[in-house]
């Protein structure tokens, strides 16, 4: 399993099902210990660009190369077992992409018209929304006793296609507020994200058996990697949190909780199964928003990549939520 931006979390989870008690047990410890570990450092990250703004001046040009960092990272973690995932279920996987990116682009939009975002808010909510999925909803999901297996086919198949759909569902729903260089989009995203990945998954199958002594410290990388760019992006916006932080924060909180709820509702009326439906509400309400931030660094300003840096903590904590809650239903 692979760890991707903002949330390279995914440290012992398996998508082999069922495991047994000790296996599972063993990952559930791994498992919360880095959703509870990492929103406290992308916390204490975000604090200290707060606090300490003019120490960070002139980072932002450094953002697209730190994701790509993150995004090598998580190509050297993919095995041919997330692809294979993909074959062996084509209709989930292509209901749960069609799913990603038509409820969380939509809500974006949503959120941003019902609380009559400023234009660079607006235009940052709704970028969240049009990015790929995050590799958090695959812990979140094994500790919601969910679909691993479907969650990481989801997660793979959602970044590879970023540059295909991220650009223009951007353009169509935040051009009213600002203006937007899809064709610049692409190429960005294909530089800090699909290159990475695709360097990092060859570097995986030409060097296995070196590169699996190095996987344990790689979601720790990532993080502290992570940790940096939102550090960077709330420097570059220190004055406007002031005054919008609980605008933006009432935001994400409505973009997220709707997005795992219309998730789960998406497998539920698609007779995906319990197990699925988990996965589904996981996949679409999570989002890799450390690429929406540095997107709208480089797109917008430093201002409408703050929704991103809010979500990034957000979603973890709401997901491990989610997930404890989900985790002591019956399936």
């Amino acid at each position: 399993m692979r760890h991707g931006p903002d949330q390279a979390l995914s440290l012992t989870v398996s998508t082999e099902q069922p495991e047994s008690d000790t296996g599972r047990t063993t990952g559930d410890r791994s498992a919360r210990r880095a959703v509870i570990v990492f929103p406290v450092l992308v916390l204490a990250a975000g604090a200290l660009g707060l606090l300490l703004p003019g120490g960070f001046t002139g980072w932002g040009e450094s953002v697209p190369y730190l994701l790509g960092v993150v995004m090598f990272c998580m190509g050297i973690t993919m095995t041919p077992q997330d692809f294979r995932g993909v074959v062996r279920r084509p209709w989930a996987v292509a209901l749960g992409l069609v799913a990603h990116y038509v409820i969380m682009p939509g809500l974006g939009w949503a959120v941003a018209h019902l609380l009559q975002l400023p234009p660079q808010l607006a235009a940052g909510v709704i970028l969240v929304g049009c990015a790929p999925s995050g590799t958090a909803s695959n812990v979140v999901t094994y500790l919601a006793r969910g679909d691993v297996a479907l969650s990481v086919s989801v997660a793979t198949v959602s970044t590879l296609v970023a540059p295909l759909v991220t650009p223009p569902l951007t353009l169509l729903l935040a051009g009213e507020y600002l203006p937007v260089d899809a064709g610049s989009m692409v190429t960005d995203i294909l530089k800090t994200v699909l290159l990475p990945v695709v360097a990092g998954l060859a570097v995986r199958l030409l060097a296995g058996r070196h590169v699996e002594r190095a996987l344990p410290a790689l979601p720790w990388l990532s993080a502290v990697t992570i940790g940096v760019i939102v550090t960077v992006v709330v420097a570059g916006s220190a004055d406007a949190i002031r005054s919008a932080a609980l605008l933006v924060f009432v935001a994400v909180v409505l973009h997220n909780g709707l997005g795992l709820a219309l998730g789960y509702g998406a497998g539920r009326l698609s007779r995906l199964g319990e197990p699925a439906s988990r996965a589904m509400a996981f996949e679409v309400g999570m989002q890799n928003s450390g690429l929406a931030a540095s997107l709208a660094t480089a797109h917008f300003s430093p201002l409408a990549a703050l929704p991103a840096a809010v979500f990034s903590v957000w979603h973890n904590i709401s997901g491990a939520l989610a997930a404890a809650w989900l985790s002591r239903r019956a399936r």
